[in-house]
């Protein structure tokens, strides 16, 4: 993209898009969790199939929600105060849903600097799109019924173990790479119990974490970077989904669905995502946007493959742990 079509700021509007606040920040984390203990307590209060349907809904687009936070964190624009930014990001955010701050951060600006290039980690993510609607519902199933999920899981602790031959730093390398998961996760448990609902943890917690988070997880990452007009074109290799609050609800939190904006300006806190979308309208960027009216309208183009696939996945080498946002 040349240097005369790109989006450009005035010192206000950078100014505004670069600050962060340290209490929009604790909100946004606080709101977090309180979306879930009201969602259990919703669950808990009202128990039947429509209610914990509506509860695993929204505790997995929370979970979701976490891990988006912690990627503001990534980006160090969670918190304006940086230890605060990195401690709460990765302890509030990051471990409870299983990811690591410190990992994904170095792996996550990578895919910044190359996005949609050979060099970018989460290419693999993008390029086997378009898929047929056969495959798609196939990992849609695995997705929903747990089986992604804890894949997933298992293939992160071999990873982490790695190939000592010695069983026990086998134990001690995972117990390293996966203590603050499982400290974040028992009090998660202790606290249900507390509250004396302990299997809470069970069917609100780990439940949504294996299935509608993995769900939502894949359309979000489809939505992203799959099926783009010009991997070249900062413009045109990231999309930005424009979908209403109740889609926004289950499904992308806390503006994720932004992603264009987030590329073009990656200093700016998710908060103000939508003001950075309103500046580029009124440079009249939207013609050469990457935009969609809805994830559907993205489904489709990700799933017209008229044929079936015949290779179901990327060889097991190569998978490697999905980038969040």
């Amino acid at each position: 993209m040349t240097a005369d079509t790109q989006p450009t700021l005035n010192p206000e509007q950078d100014a505004f898009l670069r600050e962060r606040s340290d209490w929009m920040g604790a909100y946004l984390v606080l709101h977090a969790w309180g979306v879930i203990a009201l969602a259990m307590a919703f669950f808990i209060a009202w128990p039947n199939p429509l209610s914990f349907i509506v509860a695993v809904v929204i505790i997995g687009g929370r979970q979701l929600g976490l891990a988006i936070l912690m990627h503001d964190a990534a980006h160090r624009a969670l918190f304006k105060n940086t230890r605060l930014n990195d401690t709460l990001g990765a302890f509030l955010c990051g471990w409870p849903v299983g990811a690591s701050l410190t990992l994904y951060r170095p792996y996550h600006l990578s895919h910044h600097r190359h996005t949609q290039q050979k060099e970018d980690p989460d290419l693999i993510l993008s390029a086997p799109f378009p898929i047929s609607k056969g495959s798609f519902w196939r990992k849609m199933r695995r997705d929903i019924l747990g089986i992604t999920g804890y894949q997933r899981r298992m293939e992160f602790f071999r990873m982490e173990m790695g190939q000592n031959p010695s069983l026990w730093q086998r134990w001690k390398n995972l117990f390293a790479a996966e203590k603050y998961f499982a400290l974040s996760n028992l009090a998660i448990f202790a606290i249900t119990a507390a509250a004396g609902v302990w299997w809470a943890y069970f069917a609100l917690w780990l439940l949504p974490l294996l299935t509608w988070y993995q769900v939502i997880s894949r359309v979000r990452n489809i939505a992203e970077h799959a099926v783009v007009g010009d991997n070249d074109d900062r413009l045109r290799n990231t999309r930005t989904t424009l979908t209403n609050w109740g889609m926004r609800m289950v499904l992308a939190p806390y503006w994720v669905n932004y992603h264009l904006e987030h590329h073009l300006f990656v200093f700016t806190p998710c908060w103000k995502l939508p003001a950075a979308h309103r500046m580029l309208m009124e440079q009249g960027f939207r013609p050469r946007m990457e935009l969609a009216d809805g994830y559907l309208q993205v489904l489709r183009k990700a799933v017209s493959k008229p044929h079936d696939d015949s290779n179901h996945g990327a060889p097991k080498g190569q998978r490697k742990s999905a980038a969040l946002i």
